[in-house]
Formats: structure tokens, C-alpha cells, sequence
């Protein structure tokens, strides 16, 4: 556990970003809003499942990828995803899994996929990065 004296809310210029805790670099978070044609939504799954083991297991710089599909809309997913940086997340836009998976479920897609950009608060890149062993036990 982080001392309290270590819990630092710093402002980041003027964009308003805090920054949490000695030496923090905040992560790239993106949240993905995928609508997938009904008939489509169990190959859809299977595919982004092949793309989430990829990035967690071949790009050591991808913290995190996390696969929802919503409870209430079905054919809805949400693909929440953490790297280290820019050069990292557009690293992976490059990678044989993330290409095979766009090529394959692009057709699939009901609407453009909604993309939110965002820099990572808690937990810290530390953090991040002790989780990252864990990522492969699935």
C-alpha cells in the first residue's frame, strides 16, 4: 500500500490531468464501443478473444484488454484496453492479431465503432505494470 504522503494530486499543465503518486507516468486507456450485426456476435467474440490474447501475450508494452458485451444489448461490446504510451497502442494498430482481427470482423460491425481516448489515474503505471504477468493466466 502507497504511503498517504506519496498520494500526490498534481496538476498536469493546463489540460487539468492529475498524476497520482511519485514518478507516475499515466497510461494510454482506450474504451471501445463496438454494435456488431445480431448474426455475427458469437464469430465477433471468438475473433476479439484471438485479438485480447495477442496483445496481453505478444506486445509487452499492452497492459490490459478487457472484453464486455453488454447485458441488456447483446450485440453490444466494450473493449477497454491500457498501454504504455502513443507509440505503444499505435505499435499494436500494426500487430498480425490486431490486423487478422480487423480484416475479419470489420464486415460485422452494425455502426462505427465508438473510441474514447483516455490517460490512465489509478492504478498507477507501476501498477499497470505488475499486473501484466497475470494477464496471461487465463
Amino acid at each position: 500500500m502507497q504511503d498517504p504522503e506519496d498520494l500526490l494530486a498534481l496538476r498536469n499543465g493546463s489540460a487539468n490531468h492529475f498524476i497520482f503518486g511519485k514518478g507516475n507516468i499515466k497510461m494510454l486507456s482506450i474504451f471501445v464501443t463496438i454494435d456488431v450485426k445480431e448474426e455475427f456476435v458469437d464469430q465477433f467474440a471468438a475473433a476479439s478473444l484471438e485479438d485480447a490474447r495477442g496483445s496481453v501475450e505478444d506486445e509487452p508494452l499492452c497492459y490490459r484488454f478487457d472484453i464486455s458485451q453488454d447485458e441488456a444489448v447483446s450485440t453490444r461490446f466494450y473493449l477497454y484496453e491500457v498501454y504504455a504510451d502513443e507509440k505503444a497502442f499505435q505499435y499494436h494498430l500494426t500487430t498480425p492479431h490486431f490486423l487478422t482481427w480487423k480484416n475479419q470482423v470489420e464486415p460485422w460491425f452494425a455502426s462505427e465503432p465508438e473510441i474514447l481516448r483516455m490517460s490512465s489515474v489509478f492504478p498507477s503505471s507501476d501498477g499497470w505494470k505488475s499486473q501484466k504477468p497475470g494477464l496471461t493466466n487465463f
